[in-house]
């Protein structure tokens, strides 16, 4: 699986925002310490504002901050509102299907079940486990990193 490079800058700014609580963020200050185009990141911000993740202040010294609490944006919710569409093959999109393989294809739920875990797995993740401990005063840093979380009904490769 692959994240659009949409999704990918849009948990990049919200990373960026949650390790700068106390601060009005602009483009510019994101564009420059990403080196990601200040084009692409505006419709992002755009995006994330129209989601409810980011508020924008407007007039001098404006910008942009998160709206909500890190722990309460989860990162499965931004992968879902972010991307455009989640097909993982051309079967999951209705009217641009030619596979030959329907409708007796066995891998359609295969695929089905394998993207609901990976979205689940996210699930189990907030913004606040992606920032540096600097970022989060009343705790230190996740201790949910660095863990493989198990996929229900799976047992664990060891």
């Amino acid at each position: 699986m692959q994240l659009t490079r949409f999704t990918d800058f849009s948990l990049r700014v919200l990373i960026y925002l949650g390790g700068h609580p106390d601060a009005l963020v602009t483009v510019a200050a994101i564009a420059s310490e990403y080196g990601i185009s200040r084009h692409h990141l505006t419709r992002v911000v755009h995006q994330l504002g129209i989601k409810g993740y980011i508020e924008t202040v407007r007039g001098k010294g404006g910008g942009f901050r998160l709206a909500r609490r890190p722990d309460q944006i989860r990162i499965g919710d931004v992968v879902r509102d972010m991307e455009s569409g989640f097909e993982l093959a051309e079967c999951f999109r209705p009217g641009d299907n030619t596979c030959r393989l329907l409708p007796g294809c066995a891998l359609k739920p295969v695929l089905l079940d394998a993207g609901r875990a990976f979205l689940a797995s996210l699930d189990g993740y907030t913004l606040a486990d992606l920032l540096p401990a600097f970022a989060l005063p009343a705790r230190a840093a996740s201790p949910k990193l660095g863990k493989t979380p198990a996929v229900a009904g799976k047992a664990p490769h060891g």
